[in-house]
């Protein structure tokens, strides 16, 4: 880990924290999900470093020391793809091999919609491809499927959530998502609070107080205004993005969920992948693994193996 470089590069608009490690004709670009960071990927990053690829895993905008605009506007895709566009701009890259996990595996779906010229092969994990609906918007569409409850529409409205997440350490905020093994829809009463000052969970094998504390410590820092911004520009994307509706994803593709990650058991999504629609929409789709007993956050809680997955998808291009 202490190989690992870190810098701060300007990109669109914004300051981004970029981590990174190993050298090569070829690159890996990480994308993390939320509640998390670049650190997320510290065990591909060295597994893939290690086999010669030049690995990087910046924190996304809104999280960690990478800057963290206020307003939801700014956390529409083309600002967050614009952003990495950008990155690898700065850093003297074309095109890449992509990696993305949670919102990190839909701002790759999207990166692939909108750039596909820089992109070598996706490995995306947790989070299929949805294609556009035409007339329903997302969160309309989760209000109708779980009602008020279900977690993205609690996080619609601007510093709820944050003041819910204020009633309880921040220690015990990370430990809390991170070590969810619910496979169900998240649902959260409308006091949210009482979500986070419920007592502290024990820790899973795969994640160490140390781990936990480096989270913290940039949550701490940023707070999560960023990180629940993505959520609450989900309509807007929904709204801007209608040029794209019925688009497919047309680089190579490998998908890698667990069979207990709560995505993998929305409404349809089984039913999705195995039924042809995930095929349909994603047609280059050459590799679909799905990890045995494995929760949300695989590429953590199954290192070697996500690593593994990855490295051997990536060496055939």
């Amino acid at each position: 880990m202490d190989q690992i470089v870190h810098k701060d590069l300007k990109v669109n608009g914004i300051n981004m924290h970029v981590a990174e490690i190993g050298q090569g004709p070829d690159s890996v670009l990480f994308l993390h999900g939320f509640p998390e960071l670049w650190y997320s990927w510290r065990h591909q990053m060295l597994h893939l470093s290690a086999r010669g690829y030049r690995a990087i895993a910046p924190d996304l905008r809104g999280y960690g020391d990478t800057d963290a605009p206020l307003s939801v506007e700014s956390y529409t895709m083309f600002h967050i793809v614009g952003d990495l566009v950008a990155l690898l701009d700065a850093l003297g890259l074309e095109r890449v091999f992509l990696v993305g996990h949670d919102w990190g595996a839909m701002v790759a779906w999207s990166f692939c919609v909108f750039r596909p010229d820089r992109i070598k092969a996706l490995v995306n994990t947790s989070v299929v491809f949805q294609p556009r609906h035409p007339s329903i918007k997302p969160i309309e569409g989760y209000r109708a499927l779980f009602g008020d409850a279900f977690y993205m529409c609690r996080f619609q409205e601007p510093g709820k959530a944050e003041a819910a997440l204020a009633t309880a350490e921040i220690t015990d905020v990370i430990r809390r998502f991170l070590s969810g093994r619910e496979s169900k829809p998240p649902l959260f009463p409308e006091d949210m609070s009482l979500i986070f000052k419920a007592p502290p969970v024990a820790l899973p094998s795969w994640l160490t107080e140390e781990d936990v504390n480096y989270y913290a410590s940039k949550f701490q820092k940023s707070g999560f205004t960023g990180g629940l911004n993505y959520y609450r520009a989900i309509d807007l994307n929904w709204e801007l993005t209608a040029p794209w509706t019925g688009s497919q994803i047309k680089v190579p593709v490998k998908f890698i969920v667990g069979d207990m990650d709560l995505t993998y058991h929305f409404p349809g999504v089984k039913e999705y992948i195995d039924n042809g629609g995930f095929k349909k929409y994603v047609p280059l789709l050459e590799e679909l693994v799905v990890l045995e007993g494995v929760a949300h956050f695989l590429n953590q809680e199954k290192p070697e193996e996500v690593s593994h997955h990855i490295y051997d998808f990536i060496k055939k291009f």
